[in-house]
């Protein structure tokens, strides 16, 4: 009897033993207690972006997005994502219509400011100087502009957002949209019509090529027209240039877009060689927003395809 109770002892402390050593190793996140469910929830709480930087671990779905580089402000919003703080260029565009009203203004020199409102990601230019600073903040993507065309640009944006199928469904309904657009335009103007795309800016005076907003991504691109010979050679390359005014008719083509603005001076349309251009004389002069038109995302192209495409498709003379 007294061997049989020993036994059954033994069995009894090893049992609890057992049981003992499996709680803790349950208790210490041990592999074996953890139903697989729990463990890609936990996972998908972030995700892997491939930056043209190397590879950043963002949230799943960002909640509060700081939007550092101003051209970008507008893909967000066609996304349906509200930026918790932009800086303060978005703020001048018409465009949008008041839905930055209640947006944090946070400029370069006002990184605390940020701190306070807690974003999740920040989004910038590659160019900015104070990346690193905005990374100890939060997960930070720095693009570089002049690397994504306008349409690459948003499908980008939806990418570091998780919205990427959102974005590639504007891309395709776009493409699409400006097809009827295009034609509609050179049924009025005729396939061989130039189109010349210009603004000042303070004392200087820029002319621009194909992808650098003021309407250029929808008059080069989406309804395909042409530019001057002088523009493409000189301007197409680099994104824009600076001219003086004296050599504006070099540049100039059958149709002239000149931008106004907070920023413009225009007093040399008040000059004899001004006066004397083609499309001056045939009143194929049209002025636009230059504080709206400067950016290329959704928002902003919708409505400049509209402008565009009202001004060279009505009656003039």
């Amino acid at each position: 009897m007294n061997t049989q109770r020993k036994w059954i002892q033994i069995g009894l402390i090893a049992t609890l033993l057992f049981g003992l050593l499996t709680g803790c190793g349950g208790a210490n996140g041990g592999n074996t207690n953890t139903p697989p469910e729990k463990q890609s929830d936990a996972s998908a709480n972030t995700r892997i972006y491939h930056s043209e930087h190397g590879d950043i671990e963002l949230p799943a779905h960002p909640q509060r997005i700081a939007m550092m580089a101003s051209s970008y402000a507008g893909n967000l919003l066609a996304l349906g994502i509200t930026p918790i703080a932009v800086n303060q260029w978005p703020k001048m565009n018409k465009f949008y219509e008041g839905k930055l009203d209640q947006v944090e203004v946070v400029t370069e020199d006002s990184i605390e400011k940020l701190l306070t409102l807690e974003p999740d990601l920040i989004i910038t230019f590659a160019q900015d100087k104070n990346v690193k600073k905005y990374a100890e903040i939060a997960p930070t993507v720095a693009l570089s502009y002049e690397k994504y065309g306008y349409l690459d640009q948003h499908i980008e944006i939806g990418k570091i957002v998780g919205k990427e199928k959102e974005a590639r469904q504007w891309v395709d309904q776009w493409k699409e949209k400006v097809k009827g657009e295009s034609k509609k335009v050179k049924e009025t103007i005729g396939d061989n019509a130039t189109v010349m795309v210009f603004e000042t800016f303070g004392k200087d005076m820029y002319v621009y090529g194909e992808n650098w907003g003021r309407g250029t991504e929808v008059i080069y691109q989406a309804l395909g027209l042409k530019a001057p010979e002088k523009v493409k050679q000189d301007v197409f390359g680099p994104g824009y240039k600076a001219i003086s005014a004296e050599v504006i008719p070099q540049y100039a083509g059958d149709y002239l877009f000149v931008g106004e603005g907070s920023s413009t001076n225009n007093s040399f349309m008040e000059t004899d060689m001004w006066k004397r251009l083609p499309a001056v004389q045939n009143n194929r002069v049209i002025r636009f927003d230059s504080d709206s038109f400067s950016f290329n995302d959704p928002i902003s192209l919708e409505k400049e395809l509209a402008f565009i495409v009202n001004e060279l498709t009505k009656k003039r003379n």
